[in-house]
């Protein structure tokens, strides 16, 4: 072809807008047509959106737990097969009168799990030294070991009682976990 036989498009036009000068050359086309392979090897959008998983954990904020919960539900074989709420306290922040405008939240996410995921129990993984604990229930409630796992158990014992009431067929299983890591399941 010769030069005078050149498709020039102008500049502004759609298919070379990004292009200084309205054209495209080699380096160009290669950018693009790499871009256009990687989009292509990308897989499309997961569609996971509903389908049958095992459970939902129930956690705290405290950003020292995030991966005890994980290692934990890893240990538990659930990596992948459960949807995970995390609020302040985790059940306390779930049912305290302290907390009483989140209520809402958790249990909407509960029923919309198990509306979208089929899951078949909630973990609800409460944890030592939890401030929300003290906001809700006072620094004496928690001021030594004793003391706090009775508290957590009778928030956990609260919280098993409400999920039975709004949802019937789930299992319900509590814990309280350690700095460490370790969690004590508390019935």
């Amino acid at each position: 072809m010769k030069d005078s036989e050149k498709v020039t498009h102008s500049v502004g036009c759609a298919c070379c807008a990004d292009v200084p000068g309205g054209r495209i050359d080699r380096r160009r086309l290669i950018q693009l047509a790499a871009g256009g392979l990687v989009l292509a090897a990308s897989p499309g959008p997961v569609l996971a959106a509903t389908g049958h998983y095992e459970a939902m954990i129930l956690t705290c904020i405290d950003p020292r737990f995030v991966d005890p919960v994980h290692n934990y539900a890893r240990r538990r074989g659930l990596t992948g097969k459960y949807s995970q709420f995390a609020i302040a306290g985790a059940a306390i922040g779930a049912l305290h009168p302290a907390f009483k405008d989140w209520h809402k939240a958790f249990w909407d996410n509960l029923a919309t799990s198990v509306e979208l995921h089929h899951i078949k129990k909630i973990i609800a993984i409460d944890h030592r030294d939890c401030g929300a604990a003290k906001i809700a229930y006072g620094e004496a409630k928690v001021a030594n070991r004793a003391l706090e796992t009775a508290t957590h158990r009778e928030a956990l014992a609260q919280f098993r009682q409400q999920v039975g009431k709004r949802q019937p067929k789930l299992v319900v299983e509590t814990g309280l976990m350690a700095l460490s890591g370790r969690i004590e399941m508390l019935a």
